[in-house]
């Protein structure tokens, strides 16, 4: 596993770094303080786990005027998906679909 991988397996293994992700998928381009306003907790905390997810490269952060703005980046966890889940539900899906041909044949 490289390094990328691990990164955001770490940030996807906190709930309320998910639950941050699930903010910015709901409505993109959020502030520090609209993202620490939906959570129970100081805005120094919401900023280190921003940080956890940006260093992932879950979220991106871009300046507009003298706001910072946050966005989710998919790409990261469509990667992930792409080599760990993928290759594990192929095998099962043939062999539901070998099945159904077969079952279907037999009538």
């Amino acid at each position: 596993m490289n390094e990328d991988d691990d990164r955001v397996f770490k940030a996807l293994a906190d709930p309320t770094r998910r639950f941050l992700l699930d903010l910015l998928f709901a409505r993109e381009g959020r502030t520090l303080t609209e993202l620490e306003s939906e959570v129970e907790m100081t805005r120094f905390g919401v900023a280190k786990h921003l940080k956890v997810l940006e260093e992932a490269g879950l979220v991106v952060a871009r300046r507009s005027g003298r706001e910072k703005l946050h966005f989710l980046n998919p790409v990261p966890i469509r990667l992930i998906h792409d080599r760990w889940i993928d290759k594990y539900t192929e095998r099962h899906v043939t062999a539901l679909v070998d099945l159904k041909k077969a079952l279907e044949d037999e009538t």
